[in-house]
């Protein structure tokens, strides 16, 4: 049970917080904190201060306006102290991990009376590497061979005059301690192909053995977090850290409260960081490159002992699982029936999936020596990098210079971590899957630029389930899962399924404090038109949209799929198409930053967009006053993990549409008429253009879920 101590110490800080803001309490929120503090607040421990018994593992779901991180801080900051614990905040987007670094934080530590510090904790890549600077900085750095090998991975040396002013001002300012090598903290936008060529990642660093060790800014960086109580960082770095063991990057997952905020985002995030793929044609033009550059090294610097024998074999046998490549490329091209489809984003994707997982036996044999291949691979470039591990520390019995080795070991370093991802899709596709667990979902995805093909090979798992469960749940001192979309169809069996969560877990609904039923108004308007004839329904939504519209300053316009949007768009007026803006024309921010700005100078604004428009956009007040909804979004049903995961649990003698698609949609459709009510002030209606809400069994149950907004069912 919650001392009484920590009971007093988290009301008292609620209290100073309410006060110090001149607030009232909301009950949504204060729910929330005694469901966090109730769940968290009483793990058992034995001496050493591990926990015993089954996970603590506490989800909640809060709806919009809730204050949720207001009250998961203030709750789990006294748990994770009082423990001994460090607290690990993770969100899915920077949007929200901003946020709560810069605003909520800080808030929190002046007004509540709690006594704690945080740092933001991000990957590798958002930091300057200074030696890749040293390097490109150099004049006549790395010539002949040395060179090519490091362009052909990406490590281009030669630097134009523009890059050349801003790497000397970005040494500059370092020196003068004007910047700490944080991209986000470089006062201009830097473009992503400038800054790849200055940062690096895990198996291109070479850690200790850097001669700017003790100016690394990822490593400061990494030191400071050793020092604080609470660090705030994304899901991807926490899932990485898990996947390295845990404790490699963050704190270890038994010293650990951790917080996911966005929730509802984990299970994909830990299906995707345990995908792999490769491209056919991209790989056997790689190695190819490999086996020359290597050949063309080892003429140039003569490499007596064990690197020089290691190098001289690997040219034959990259150019051995090339041959194999382009037979396996002939095997697919001949299997491959590769239908078109969209994705969730509307992107194109002609696909070729293998029902059940199950590959043709002679694919699957070729896919084996593939495997055994880029093992033997793996096997010597994690040797060289040994090796120049080695001569770094002044070791020269392998006949390198330990100038040569700084330079060489990111090249290496690269060249295994290519090696190591193909050996591991090679693994996952060709893998036997377990009688009682989901299978793995393998399919063929076609690649074509101009007149370049390629055929990219996929492998995923299909549910997250077991993986969360044996590296974050079973592991962690504690976690709260937190969304305002973590039920579908009033439950949270689909949230169950998905992430593994723990028999024991305590859930819990808290809700929003806005008066939907004053706010907003949901339509369901009779357009005569069946949304699942998508001519018929495209020639509606062009008929009625422009009267549906009619006096709102800003409105948001979803869809499922992208050539309906497309088709819209086309067919509506001329004059009146220029007050809408089509997602994909400019990024996402410039689009949301030009409809703003056009609502603040009187003009009506109308957004087109797909479905990341339909959850995360913050667009309060006459920004956003109509939101319509072109159809209930289910699932695209080619996508390859969902229709293996459907197949699975027909195969089980489950019903997949009620179990997957339908909870899948019902999710989608609250947060997208959760785009509409943004604070307590706003007010709108939420137009959905798909009768079958009504007309449906499935549809009433969705329809029954969603926020409790005054209905216009026509």
């Amino acid at each position: 049970m919650l001392s009484n101590e920590l009971k007093s110490q988290i009301q008292g800080a609620y209290s100073r917080f309410l006060e110090a803001k001149e607030l009232k309490p909301r009950y949504g929120q204060r729910l929330m904190i005694a469901e966090v503090a109730k769940g968290l607040g009483a793990i058992p421990v034995d001496d050493e201060g591990k926990r015993q018994g089954d996970p603590a593992v506490v989800a909640v779901e809060a709806g919009t306006g809730t204050g949720k991180t207001v009250a998961y801080c203030l709750a789990t900051i006294p748990l994770a102290k009082s423990a001994g614990k460090r607290l690990v905040i993770a969100t899915a987007t920077v949007a929200l991990q901003e946020q709560i670094v810069f605003k909520d934080l800080p808030d929190l530590m002046r007004n509540s009376g709690l006594n704690f510090s945080f740092a933001l904790a991000k990957g590798r890549g958002r930091y300057l590497c200074l030696s890749k600077l040293d390097l490109l900085l150099q004049e006549g750095a790395a010539q002949g061979a040395t060179a090519q090998l490091f362009e052909e991975e990406g490590f281009r040396i030669d630097i134009d005059a523009d890059s050349q002013k801003l790497f000397t001002k970005m040494i500059e300012r370092l020196a003068g301690n004007r910047w700490d090598g944080d991209r986000d903290s470089w006062p201009e936008a830097l473009e992503d192909e400038q800054w790849a060529r200055l940062t690096t990642d895990h198996s291109q660093c070479t850690g200790r053995h850097c001669p700017n060790f003790q100016q690394c800014a990822f490593y400061k960086a990494r030191e400071g977090m050793t020092k604080v109580d609470v660090i705030v960082t994304n899901h991807d770095l926490v899932l990485a850290d898990l996947a390295l063991g845990g404790g490699a990057i963050l704190p270890p997952p038994g010293d650990t409260l951790y917080v996911f905020d966005e929730g509802h985002h984990l299970p994909d995030k830990a299906i995707n960081h345990f995908a792999h793929f490769t491209r056919l044609r991209a790989t056997a033009d790689w190695l190819e490159q490999v086996a020359k550059n290597l050949t063309r090294l080892l003429a140039q610097n003569p490499l007596p002992g064990e690197f020089g024998r290691l190098i001289e074999g690997i040219p034959e046998l990259a150019r051995e699982i090339r041959a194999q490549q382009q037979f396996v490329y002939s095997a697919c091209e001949e299997i491959g029936d590769f239908r078109p489809g969209e994705d969730m984003e509307g992107r194109e994707r002609p696909r070729h999936r293998f029902a059940g997982g199950v590959v043709p036996e002679h694919l699957r044999e070729m896919g084996i020596e593939l495997k055994k291949g880029f093992n033997r691979l793996t096997d010597q470039f994690t040797r060289l990098s040994e090796i120049l591990k080695e001569a770094m520390d002044g070791d020269g019995s392998a006949g390198v210079t330990s100038y040569q080795a700084e330079e060489w070991y990111p090249l290496f370093g690269s060249l295994l971590a290519r090696a190591q991802s193909n050996w591991e899709l090679w693994g996952a596709f060709t893998a036997e899957d377990p009688e009682d667990s989901p299978p793995t979902a393998r399919w063929m995805t076609l690649v074509e630029n101009g007149s370049y093909h390629d055929i990219e090979v996929n492998a995923s798992p299909i549910l997250a389930a077991e993986t969360l469960r044996r590296h974050l749940w079973n592991a962690a001192f504690g976690a709260l899962v937190t969304s305002a979309t973590l039920t579908a169809l009033g439950s949270f069996d689909r949230f169950r399924m998905r992430s593994g969560l723990p028999k024991a877990a305590a859930t819990a609904v808290v809700p929003s404090p806005f008066r939907y039923a004053e706010a907003g108004v949901l339509r369901v308007p009779d357009l005569k038109a069946d949304p699942r004839k998508a001519d018929e329904h495209t020639a509606a939504i062009v008929r009625e949209l422009p009267a549906m519209l009619e006096g709102a300053r800003g409105s948001l316009v979803l869809f499922s799929s992208r050539k309906q949007m497309q088709e819209v768009f086309d067919g509506l007026d001329r004059d009146w198409r220029k007050r809408v803006l089509i997602q994909g024309n400019l990024s996402k921010q410039e689009t949301l930053n030009k409809h703003k700005a056009r609502v603040d100078d009187g003009e009506p604004s109308v957004l087109f967009g797909l479905a990341s428009f339909a959850e995360g956009v913050d667009l309060p007040g006459a920004w956003c006053e109509h939101v319509v909804i072109a159809k209930i979004p289910f699932a695209v049903p080619d996508d390859p993990v969902e229709a293996a995961l459907s197949e699975w649990i027909e195969a089980r003698g489950g019903n997949p549409f009620m179990e997957i698609a339908v909870p899948d949609a019902s999710l989608r459709l609250i947060q997208a008429c959760g785009r509409l009510l943004r604070t307590e002030q706003d007010t709108g209606t939420v137009s959905l253009l798909d009768r079958r809400v009504v007309t449906q069994r499935y549809g009433k149950a969705i329809l029954n879920t969603l926020p409790p907004f005054r209905r216009q069912i026509d």
